[in-house]
Protein backbone atom coordinates (compact mmCIF):
# COMPACT_ATOMS: atom_id res chain seq x y z
CA UNK A 1 0.00 0.00 0.00
CA UNK A 2 1.42 3.26 -1.18
CA UNK A 3 2.27 5.99 1.78
CA UNK A 4 -0.78 8.87 1.70
CA UNK A 5 -0.29 11.60 0.39
CA UNK A 6 -0.88 15.24 2.39
CA UNK A 7 -2.73 18.21 1.84
CA UNK A 8 -2.44 21.01 3.54
CA UNK A 9 -5.40 23.64 3.45
CA UNK A 10 -4.94 27.68 4.79
CA UNK A 11 -8.55 28.74 5.69
CA UNK A 12 -9.78 32.44 4.82
CA UNK A 13 -13.08 33.90 6.16
CA UNK A 14 -16.12 33.11 7.92
CA UNK A 15 -16.86 30.03 9.65
CA UNK A 16 -18.50 28.55 6.39
CA UNK A 17 -14.80 28.19 5.02
CA UNK A 18 -14.24 26.50 8.01
CA UNK A 19 -16.83 24.20 7.05
CA UNK A 20 -16.27 23.91 3.68
CA UNK A 21 -11.82 23.28 4.30
CA UNK A 22 -13.33 19.98 6.04
CA UNK A 23 -15.47 19.23 3.74
CA UNK A 24 -12.64 19.62 0.59
CA UNK A 25 -10.26 17.40 3.22
CA UNK A 26 -12.89 14.35 2.90
CA UNK A 27 -13.74 14.81 -0.55
CA UNK A 28 -9.91 14.11 -1.19
CA UNK A 29 -9.57 10.90 1.16
CA UNK A 30 -10.73 8.34 -1.17
CA UNK A 31 -7.97 9.69 -3.87
CA UNK A 32 -4.91 9.33 -0.55
CA UNK A 33 -4.53 12.23 1.22
CA UNK A 34 -4.59 12.92 4.58
CA UNK A 35 -4.38 16.49 6.22
CA UNK A 36 -0.99 18.28 7.62
CA UNK A 37 0.05 21.16 9.70
CA UNK A 38 3.09 21.80 7.58
CA UNK A 39 3.04 23.04 3.88
CA UNK A 40 6.34 22.53 3.74
CA UNK A 41 5.80 18.64 4.19
CA UNK A 42 2.43 19.15 1.49
CA UNK A 43 1.84 17.33 -1.71
CA UNK A 44 -0.53 19.70 -2.20
CA UNK A 45 -1.65 23.07 -1.02
CA UNK A 46 -4.79 24.89 -1.49
CA UNK A 47 -5.76 28.29 -0.50
CA UNK A 48 -9.60 28.61 0.54
CA UNK A 49 -10.32 32.46 -0.49
CA UNK A 50 -12.30 34.71 1.29
CA UNK A 51 -13.43 38.11 -1.29
CA UNK A 52 -15.35 39.81 1.48
CA UNK A 53 -12.99 41.31 3.35
CA UNK A 54 -10.34 44.45 2.19
CA UNK A 55 -8.15 43.07 -0.37
CA UNK A 56 -8.70 39.97 -0.40
CA UNK A 57 -7.66 39.27 -3.62
CA UNK A 58 -4.20 40.89 -3.13
CA UNK A 59 -3.71 38.94 -0.28
CA UNK A 60 -4.40 35.72 -1.82
CA UNK A 61 -1.81 36.54 -4.28
CA UNK A 62 0.46 37.75 -2.08
CA UNK A 63 0.20 33.85 -0.19
CA UNK A 64 0.78 32.42 -3.89
CA UNK A 65 4.23 34.41 -4.05
CA UNK A 66 5.42 32.68 -0.80
CA UNK A 67 4.35 29.37 -1.74
CA UNK A 68 6.84 29.82 -4.67
CA UNK A 69 9.63 28.55 -3.09
CA UNK A 70 7.99 25.53 -2.04
CA UNK A 71 6.81 24.88 -5.59
CA UNK A 72 10.65 25.29 -7.21
CA UNK A 73 12.06 22.93 -4.04
CA UNK A 74 9.02 20.37 -4.75
CA UNK A 75 7.93 20.55 -8.67
CA UNK A 76 5.68 17.93 -7.90
CA UNK A 77 3.71 19.83 -5.13
CA UNK A 78 0.26 21.22 -6.31
CA UNK A 79 -1.51 24.22 -5.74
CA UNK A 80 -4.63 25.16 -5.71
CA UNK A 81 -7.13 28.16 -5.00
CA UNK A 82 -10.43 27.42 -3.88
CA UNK A 83 -13.29 29.72 -2.42
CA UNK A 84 -14.88 32.88 -3.04
CA UNK A 85 -11.58 34.69 -5.07
CA UNK A 86 -11.26 31.68 -7.24
CA UNK A 87 -15.23 31.99 -8.03
CA UNK A 88 -14.23 35.41 -8.77
CA UNK A 89 -11.12 35.72 -10.42
CA UNK A 90 -10.76 31.70 -11.54
CA UNK A 91 -8.94 32.62 -14.79
CA UNK A 92 -7.26 35.53 -13.69
CA UNK A 93 -5.30 33.59 -11.19
CA UNK A 94 -4.21 31.12 -13.60
CA UNK A 95 -2.83 33.93 -15.92
CA UNK A 96 -0.94 36.03 -13.09
CA UNK A 97 0.66 32.70 -11.39
CA UNK A 98 1.70 29.50 -13.92
CA UNK A 99 2.48 27.85 -10.12
CA UNK A 100 -1.26 27.23 -9.32
CA UNK A 101 -2.71 24.08 -10.34
CA UNK A 102 -6.32 23.75 -10.18
CA UNK A 103 -8.91 26.71 -9.46
CA UNK A 104 -11.85 25.36 -7.80
CA UNK A 105 -15.06 27.36 -6.96
CA UNK A 106 -16.85 27.15 -3.57
CA UNK A 107 -20.03 25.54 -5.18
CA UNK A 108 -17.71 22.33 -7.28
CA UNK A 109 -15.27 21.74 -4.66
CA UNK A 110 -17.27 17.99 -4.73
CA UNK A 111 -15.44 17.45 -7.98
CA UNK A 112 -11.63 18.01 -6.52
CA UNK A 113 -11.09 14.65 -7.02
CA UNK A 114 -11.36 14.58 -10.60
CA UNK A 115 -9.66 18.14 -10.97
CA UNK A 116 -6.55 16.54 -8.60
CA UNK A 117 -6.41 13.70 -11.16
CA UNK A 118 -6.15 16.37 -13.86
CA UNK A 119 -3.05 17.70 -12.15
CA UNK A 120 -1.70 14.97 -11.86
CA UNK A 121 -1.66 13.82 -15.75
CA UNK A 122 0.31 17.56 -16.23
CA UNK A 123 -2.94 19.43 -17.07
CA UNK A 124 -4.38 22.28 -15.72
CA UNK A 125 -7.74 22.52 -13.99
CA UNK A 126 -10.48 25.32 -13.51
CA UNK A 127 -13.86 24.92 -12.33
CA UNK A 128 -15.78 27.89 -11.22
CA UNK A 129 -19.44 27.09 -12.57
CA UNK A 130 -22.63 26.94 -10.75
CA UNK A 131 -23.35 23.25 -11.43
CA UNK A 132 -26.92 21.63 -11.50
CA UNK A 133 -26.14 19.04 -9.29
CA UNK A 134 -25.99 19.73 -5.38
CA UNK A 135 -22.75 19.30 -4.29
CA UNK A 136 -23.83 17.51 -1.05
CA UNK A 137 -25.04 14.45 -3.19
CA UNK A 138 -21.38 14.00 -4.25
CA UNK A 139 -19.17 14.48 -1.63
CA UNK A 140 -18.68 11.41 0.71
CA UNK A 141 -20.25 10.37 3.82
CA UNK A 142 -18.37 12.06 6.89
CA UNK A 143 -15.04 9.74 8.08
CA UNK A 144 -15.88 8.17 11.37
CA UNK A 145 -13.26 9.09 13.79
CA UNK A 146 -14.35 10.58 16.75
CA UNK A 147 -14.42 14.77 16.72
CA UNK A 148 -14.27 17.52 19.00
CA UNK A 149 -17.37 18.81 21.43
CA UNK A 150 -18.22 21.61 18.69
CA UNK A 151 -18.68 21.77 14.30
CA UNK A 152 -20.14 23.53 11.94
CA UNK A 153 -22.87 22.51 9.70
CA UNK A 154 -23.79 24.40 6.77
CA UNK A 155 -27.31 24.26 6.10
CA UNK A 156 -28.23 27.37 3.41
CA UNK A 157 -26.16 28.94 0.80
CA UNK A 158 -26.56 31.36 -1.17
CA UNK A 159 -27.79 34.61 -1.27
CA UNK A 160 -30.57 36.38 -2.74
CA UNK A 161 -30.07 39.84 -0.91
CA UNK A 162 -27.55 41.63 -3.23
CA UNK A 163 -26.66 44.79 -1.14
CA UNK A 164 -24.82 46.41 -2.93
CA UNK A 165 -21.74 46.09 -1.02
CA UNK A 166 -21.14 42.56 -1.13
CA UNK A 167 -20.05 40.09 -4.16
CA UNK A 168 -21.41 36.90 -2.17
CA UNK A 169 -24.79 36.73 -4.50
CA UNK A 170 -22.10 36.28 -7.64
CA UNK A 171 -19.45 33.82 -6.07
CA UNK A 172 -21.94 31.71 -3.78
CA UNK A 173 -24.92 32.03 -6.02
CA UNK A 174 -29.13 32.18 -5.50
CA UNK A 175 -29.94 31.33 -1.50
CA UNK A 176 -30.31 27.20 -1.63
CA UNK A 177 -31.55 25.25 1.37
CA UNK A 178 -30.58 21.88 2.42
CA UNK A 179 -33.02 18.70 2.89
CA UNK A 180 -33.83 18.41 6.42
CA UNK A 181 -33.62 15.03 7.02
CA UNK A 182 -29.95 15.26 5.47
CA UNK A 183 -29.41 17.87 8.25
CA UNK A 184 -30.65 15.72 10.72
CA UNK A 185 -28.94 12.86 9.77
CA UNK A 186 -25.02 14.80 9.75
CA UNK A 187 -26.17 15.89 13.03
CA UNK A 188 -27.10 12.74 14.60
CA UNK A 189 -23.43 11.48 12.96
CA UNK A 190 -21.84 14.03 14.68
CA UNK A 191 -22.74 13.88 18.14
CA UNK A 192 -22.18 10.42 18.02
CA UNK A 193 -18.80 10.63 17.36
CA UNK A 194 -18.68 13.58 20.33
CA UNK A 195 -20.10 16.75 19.56
CA UNK A 196 -21.74 18.27 22.08
CA UNK A 197 -22.37 22.02 20.08
CA UNK A 198 -23.52 22.70 16.74
CA UNK A 199 -23.53 25.46 15.14
CA UNK A 200 -25.91 25.95 11.91
CA UNK A 201 -24.26 28.39 9.18
CA UNK A 202 -25.36 29.99 6.19
CA UNK A 203 -24.62 33.10 4.71
CA UNK A 204 -28.14 34.03 5.21
CA UNK A 205 -28.75 31.16 7.73
CA UNK A 206 -32.32 32.41 8.98
CA UNK A 207 -33.80 32.24 4.94
CA UNK A 208 -33.44 28.58 5.67
CA UNK A 209 -36.20 26.87 4.20
CA UNK A 210 -35.43 23.31 3.79
CA UNK A 211 -37.67 20.18 2.24
CA UNK A 212 -38.74 18.36 5.08
CA UNK A 213 -39.46 14.65 4.99
CA UNK A 214 -43.03 15.39 4.77
CA UNK A 215 -42.59 17.13 1.61
CA UNK A 216 -43.40 20.61 3.30
CA UNK A 217 -40.58 23.00 4.22
CA UNK A 218 -38.73 23.32 7.24
CA UNK A 219 -38.08 26.89 8.46
CA UNK A 220 -35.31 27.23 10.78
CA UNK A 221 -36.81 27.43 14.15
CA UNK A 222 -38.37 23.67 13.12
CA UNK A 223 -34.89 22.54 12.54
CA UNK A 224 -33.44 23.77 15.68
CA UNK A 225 -36.66 22.38 17.37
CA UNK A 226 -35.85 19.10 15.83
CA UNK A 227 -32.30 19.33 16.58
CA UNK A 228 -33.01 20.28 19.78
CA UNK A 229 -34.51 16.54 20.51
CA UNK A 230 -31.11 15.17 19.42
CA UNK A 231 -29.76 13.15 22.70
CA UNK A 232 -26.23 14.27 23.63
CA UNK A 233 -26.60 17.46 21.77
CA UNK A 234 -26.46 20.43 24.09
CA UNK A 235 -26.07 23.39 22.12
CA UNK A 236 -27.38 24.66 19.20
CA UNK A 237 -26.60 28.24 17.35
CA UNK A 238 -26.31 29.65 13.90
CA UNK A 239 -24.87 32.38 12.03
CA UNK A 240 -25.40 34.98 9.96
CA UNK A 241 -28.98 35.89 9.81
CA UNK A 242 -30.58 38.98 7.90
CA UNK A 243 -32.75 41.14 9.86
CA UNK A 244 -35.50 40.67 7.06
CA UNK A 245 -35.65 36.96 7.68
CA UNK A 246 -35.96 36.64 11.57
CA UNK A 247 -39.82 35.57 11.50
CA UNK A 248 -41.73 35.58 14.63
CA UNK A 249 -41.49 31.74 15.31
CA UNK A 250 -37.52 32.00 15.45
CA UNK A 251 -37.76 35.22 17.82
CA UNK A 252 -39.76 32.36 19.87
CA UNK A 253 -38.04 30.10 19.67
CA UNK A 254 -34.93 31.47 21.63
CA UNK A 255 -37.63 32.18 24.66
CA UNK A 256 -38.04 28.26 24.40
CA UNK A 257 -35.79 26.20 23.09
CA UNK A 258 -32.96 25.65 26.50
CA UNK A 259 -30.30 24.07 23.74
CA UNK A 260 -30.79 27.43 21.49
CA UNK A 261 -27.51 29.58 22.99
CA UNK A 262 -28.22 33.28 24.32
CA UNK A 263 -26.31 34.77 21.48
CA UNK A 264 -27.24 36.29 18.28
CA UNK A 265 -25.47 37.84 15.34
CA UNK A 266 -27.39 39.95 13.72
CA UNK A 267 -25.71 42.46 11.00
CA UNK A 268 -27.34 45.75 10.53
CA UNK A 269 -24.30 47.54 8.80
CA UNK A 270 -25.53 51.42 9.89
CA UNK A 271 -27.55 53.24 11.64
CA UNK A 272 -28.67 55.61 9.05
CA UNK A 273 -31.46 55.20 6.95
CA UNK A 274 -30.19 56.73 3.76
CA UNK A 275 -27.28 54.97 3.89
CA UNK A 276 -29.08 51.40 4.48
CA UNK A 277 -31.08 52.34 1.44
CA UNK A 278 -28.29 53.23 -0.99
CA UNK A 279 -26.86 49.80 0.60
CA UNK A 280 -29.91 47.95 -0.47
CA UNK A 281 -30.80 46.73 2.72
CA UNK A 282 -34.04 46.83 2.55
CA UNK A 283 -34.74 47.52 6.38
CA UNK A 284 -34.43 51.15 8.46
CA UNK A 285 -32.43 51.43 11.54
CA UNK A 286 -35.88 51.91 13.57
CA UNK A 287 -37.16 48.68 12.41
CA UNK A 288 -33.85 47.37 12.93
CA UNK A 289 -33.98 48.43 16.36
CA UNK A 290 -37.63 47.15 17.36
CA UNK A 291 -36.83 43.95 16.55
CA UNK A 292 -33.68 43.61 18.60
CA UNK A 293 -36.33 44.89 21.18
CA UNK A 294 -38.62 41.68 20.41
CA UNK A 295 -35.94 39.37 20.57
CA UNK A 296 -35.05 40.36 23.67
CA UNK A 297 -38.26 40.47 25.33
CA UNK A 298 -38.07 36.82 24.54
CA UNK A 299 -34.70 35.78 25.70
CA UNK A 300 -33.95 39.03 27.86
CA UNK A 301 -30.12 37.75 28.83
CA UNK A 302 -29.22 37.64 25.04
CA UNK A 303 -26.44 38.65 23.84
CA UNK A 304 -26.10 40.41 20.68
CA UNK A 305 -23.31 40.74 17.54
CA UNK A 306 -23.34 42.67 14.88
CA UNK A 307 -21.34 44.18 11.81
CA UNK A 308 -20.99 47.35 10.71
CA UNK A 309 -19.52 49.21 7.66
CA UNK A 310 -18.12 52.71 8.12
CA UNK A 311 -17.10 55.07 5.05
CA UNK A 312 -19.72 53.71 2.46
CA UNK A 313 -19.57 55.46 -0.48
CA UNK A 314 -21.74 58.82 0.02
CA UNK A 315 -21.65 58.21 3.79
CA UNK A 316 -21.67 62.13 5.73
CA UNK A 317 -20.88 62.46 9.21
CA UNK A 318 -24.84 62.65 9.94
CA UNK A 319 -25.10 59.49 8.67
CA UNK A 320 -21.71 57.98 10.81
CA UNK A 321 -23.66 59.94 13.91
CA UNK A 322 -26.67 58.03 13.44
CA UNK A 323 -24.72 54.43 13.57
CA UNK A 324 -22.99 55.62 16.44
CA UNK A 325 -26.92 56.36 17.92
CA UNK A 326 -28.13 53.58 16.84
CA UNK A 327 -24.92 51.15 18.65
CA UNK A 328 -26.10 53.56 21.80
CA UNK A 329 -29.51 52.37 21.83
CA UNK A 330 -29.17 48.32 20.83
CA UNK A 331 -25.84 48.00 23.18
CA UNK A 332 -23.69 45.20 21.60
CA UNK A 333 -21.42 42.48 23.71
CA UNK A 334 -19.70 41.55 20.28
CA UNK A 335 -19.41 43.30 17.03
CA UNK A 336 -17.22 43.67 13.67
CA UNK A 337 -16.38 46.65 12.29
CA UNK A 338 -14.70 47.45 8.82
CA UNK A 339 -14.17 50.69 6.67
CA UNK A 340 -15.51 50.07 3.02
CA UNK A 341 -14.00 48.74 0.38
CA UNK A 342 -15.57 48.39 -3.29
CA UNK A 343 -15.62 44.50 -4.55
CA UNK A 344 -15.16 44.88 -8.39
CA UNK A 345 -18.63 44.06 -10.00
CA UNK A 346 -20.79 45.40 -7.26
CA UNK A 347 -23.00 48.25 -7.84
CA UNK A 348 -21.46 50.27 -5.06
CA UNK A 349 -17.99 49.64 -6.80
CA UNK A 350 -18.73 52.23 -9.20
CA UNK A 351 -19.20 55.12 -6.86
CA UNK A 352 -16.87 57.44 -5.54
CA UNK A 353 -14.55 56.36 -2.03
CA UNK A 354 -14.61 58.73 0.67
CA UNK A 355 -11.11 59.89 1.19
CA UNK A 356 -9.29 57.14 3.30
CA UNK A 357 -8.69 59.22 6.37
CA UNK A 358 -12.15 60.41 6.88
CA UNK A 359 -12.80 56.14 6.58
CA UNK A 360 -10.27 55.52 8.80
CA UNK A 361 -11.30 58.04 11.97
CA UNK A 362 -15.08 57.23 11.55
CA UNK A 363 -13.88 53.32 12.31
CA UNK A 364 -11.36 54.33 15.27
CA UNK A 365 -14.25 56.15 16.79
CA UNK A 366 -16.98 53.30 15.84
CA UNK A 367 -14.57 50.50 17.28
CA UNK A 368 -13.68 52.28 20.69
CA UNK A 369 -17.88 53.37 21.44
CA UNK A 370 -17.92 49.30 20.22
CA UNK A 371 -15.35 48.07 22.14
CA UNK A 372 -16.29 49.90 25.34
CA UNK A 373 -19.76 47.93 24.93
CA UNK A 374 -18.07 44.64 24.79
CA UNK A 375 -15.73 45.01 27.65
CA UNK A 376 -19.13 45.90 29.56
CA UNK A 377 -21.01 42.90 28.61
CA UNK A 378 -17.79 40.90 29.51
CA UNK A 379 -17.26 42.30 32.58
CA UNK A 380 -20.71 41.78 33.24
CA UNK A 381 -19.99 38.19 33.61
CA UNK A 382 -17.65 38.41 36.83
CA UNK A 383 -19.71 37.17 39.87
CA UNK A 384 -22.00 34.98 37.48
CA UNK A 385 -22.03 31.21 37.37
CA UNK A 386 -21.81 30.21 33.56
CA UNK A 387 -21.73 26.61 32.24
CA UNK A 388 -19.18 26.28 30.09
CA UNK A 389 -18.30 23.49 27.39
CA UNK A 390 -15.02 22.74 27.62
CA UNK A 391 -13.02 22.73 24.22
CA UNK A 392 -8.89 22.25 24.31
CA UNK A 393 -6.77 22.59 26.97
CA UNK A 394 -5.25 26.28 28.24
CA UNK A 395 -1.35 27.64 27.92
CA UNK A 396 -0.85 26.62 31.59
CA UNK A 397 -0.51 23.02 32.87
CA UNK A 398 -3.64 21.67 33.81
CA UNK A 399 -5.74 24.68 32.49
CA UNK A 400 -8.76 24.45 30.47
CA UNK A 401 -9.99 26.73 28.16
CA UNK A 402 -13.78 26.61 26.66
CA UNK A 403 -17.21 29.03 25.83
CA UNK A 404 -19.78 30.09 28.15
CA UNK A 405 -23.36 30.20 26.88
CA UNK A 406 -22.40 33.80 25.52
CA UNK A 407 -19.77 32.72 23.31
CA UNK A 408 -17.00 34.55 25.91
CA UNK A 409 -13.73 32.40 25.73
CA UNK A 410 -13.22 31.10 29.58
CA UNK A 411 -10.07 29.22 31.28
CA UNK A 412 -9.81 27.35 34.41
CA UNK A 413 -7.55 25.67 36.19
CA UNK A 414 -8.80 21.87 35.39
CA UNK A 415 -9.53 19.70 37.94
CA UNK A 416 -12.20 17.24 37.47
CA UNK A 417 -13.50 18.16 34.04
CA UNK A 418 -12.43 16.98 30.79
CA UNK A 419 -12.52 18.19 27.30
CA UNK A 420 -15.99 17.75 26.11
CA UNK A 421 -17.68 18.41 29.72
CA UNK A 422 -20.27 21.13 30.15
CA UNK A 423 -19.25 22.09 33.93
CA UNK A 424 -20.90 24.97 36.12
CA UNK A 425 -18.41 27.74 36.26
CA UNK A 426 -18.16 30.89 38.73
CA UNK A 427 -16.55 33.85 37.28
CA UNK A 428 -13.54 35.45 38.95
CA UNK A 429 -11.77 38.10 36.22
CA UNK A 430 -12.56 39.16 33.12
CA UNK A 431 -9.32 39.37 31.13
CA UNK A 432 -8.53 41.40 28.06
CA UNK A 433 -10.30 38.40 25.75
CA UNK A 434 -11.43 35.55 28.03
CA UNK A 435 -12.82 35.22 31.38
CA UNK A 436 -11.25 33.17 34.22
CA UNK A 437 -13.15 31.22 36.65
CA UNK A 438 -13.47 28.18 39.41
CA UNK A 439 -15.53 25.25 39.01
CA UNK A 440 -18.32 25.02 41.04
Amino acid sequence: MSDPKKLFIKTYGCQMNVYDSERMAEALGPSGYVTTDAPEDADMILLNTCHIREKAAEKVYSELGRLKRLKDANPALKIGVAGCVAQAEGEEIMRRQPLVDLVVGPQSYHRLPALEARTREGSKALDTEFPQEDKFDHLPARPAPARGPTAFLTVQEGCDKFCAFCVVPYTRGAEVSRPAARLMAEARDLVARGVREITLLGQNVNAYHGEGPDGADWSLARLIREMADIDGLARIRFTTSHPNDMDDDLIAAHGDCDKLMPYLHLPVQSGSDRILKAMNRKHTAESYVRLVERIRAARPDLLLSGDFIVGFPGETEADFRDTLALVEAVGYGQAYSFKYSARPGTPAAERAELPEDEKSDRLARLQALLNRQARAAQDAMVGRELRVLFEKPGRLEGQLVGKSEYLHAVHVPGGEVRIGDIARVRIVNSEAHSLSGALV
